[in-house]
Formats: structure tokens, sequence, C-alpha cells
């Protein structure tokens, strides 16, 4: 599957040049209630999923992707107000897990012996977001964390032949010049295609700006 990483020019560039791209922790997400898309009224169940996102938050981490970079409420938001860059990356579906959309908080229980909750429903919580974020449509790709290698705390996931950087699109406002960024894949032997993206003239739509991206072909 083509999927799409938003993120500013720097570590956009930073990513192609190191051939890698940053995994988040749960506790480093927009969205509060990452791992707590459950009715929380209970003070027990409260203190219980609490815990259980901390715990995960020290073993698991994800990437974030959307399955489309035409969406310009993505570019607006993660992107650096269309200044930044998408990384289009091909990786195996059996990998990736898409995101549940839901309208409301779940109702569940806890486990009665261990008083924490059951397996299946943290592996749902993982991929539940409420049903407003849908714009984003996006999917998730899970890595434990090792500590050993993390750089001032952060971690990092290496391209492969099973995460392959295959395209890099640069926002409306981007300032990096197309014949630049060819350039540097051309260093790391990369065929990932470069192009130029642009605001649609005609619908709310970031889209290819094939002039742009012609011009600097030639």
């Amino acid at each position: 599957m083509r999927v799409f990483y938003l993120t500013g020019a720097q570590y956009g560039i930073s990513n192609i040049a190191l051939r890698r791209i940053k995994v988040s922790r749960f506790s480093e997400l927009n969205d509060p209630f990452e791992l707590l898309g459950v009715n929380l009224s209970d003070k027990a169940k409260r203190a219980a999923f609490r815990k259980t996102k901390e715990e995960l938050d020290e073993s698991k981490g994800l990437i974030c992707f959307t399955r489309s970079w035409k969406n310009p409420v993505l570019w607006g938001h993660y992107a650096e107000k269309h200044t930044g860059i998408a990384l289009g990356l091909d990786i195996p579906d059996h990998l990736l897990v898409p995101v549940i959309y839901s309208k409301r908080l779940l109702d569940v229980d806890l486990h009665i012996k261990s008083g924490k909750p059951p397996k299946e429903l943290v592996d749902r919580l993982i991929r539940t977001k409420f049903y407003d974020w849908k714009y984003e449509s996006e999917v998730r790709l899970f890595v434990g964390l090792d500590h050993k290698t993390a750089e001032g705390g952060r971690y990092f996931f290496p391209f492969s032949d099973e995460v392959r950087l295959a395209e890099v699109i640069l926002g409306p406002k981007c300032d990096l010049p197309v014949d630049g960024v060819r350039e540097l894949l051309r260093s790391q032997n990369s065929s990932a295609n470069v192009i130029k993206a642009r605001i649609a003239f005609s619908r709310f739509e970031v889209l290819e700006n094939q002039a742009a991206t012609r011009a600097d072909e030639a």
C-alpha cells in the first residue's frame, strides 16, 4: 500500500538523507483520547486505563500515515502550513493497521482478577480515534521501542525493502527546489519520484503542479 507521511521540510529532508522516519509515542500524539476511548466515569477504570497507557507508552511506538496526500487540512496541520513535504512509502498491507473512527466512547469492563483492560480491548484502543478525525484517513505502523537506540529520547525506524520510500511531494508553499531533492535521492541510488504540489483551482484539494514538476525535470 502507498501511504503518506506529512512533515516539515527540514524534517522531511533529514528523513530522506538519513533514510529513516520518526517513531511517535502515544504521549506525544495530538489526541488526548489516545488509548482512552472508553467511558471512564468509574474511578477504578480511569486509574486502570491510565496505567495501561503509561505502560504502552514505554514499550510501543507508532508511525501515523494517511492514505492520500491531497487533503489541504493535512498540509495545514502536519506540514507546516503547506511549506512541508509528504513522503510516500510503499508498505505491505499486513504491517499497517487502519484507524477505527468512533462517534462515542466504549462501555467496557475490566478483567475481574487482574483489574486491567483485556488484551483484545487494548488492541482495539490503540487504533481508535474520535469520528471527527476521519478526514485524516489514517493507517498506523506499530513498532516496539528499543530504548538503547533512542537519540535524545527520540526513536526512528529505518527505510527498508518493506518500508520503501517511493515518492516525495513538495508542498504548495515549499521552497525547496525539485531538482535539489532529486539530486539527494540520486546520491542514495533511490528511484523515488519527486513532484511539486499546488492547490487546485476548482475544488478544495492539493494536487500535482505538473508544469513545475516538468520544468525541473528538464
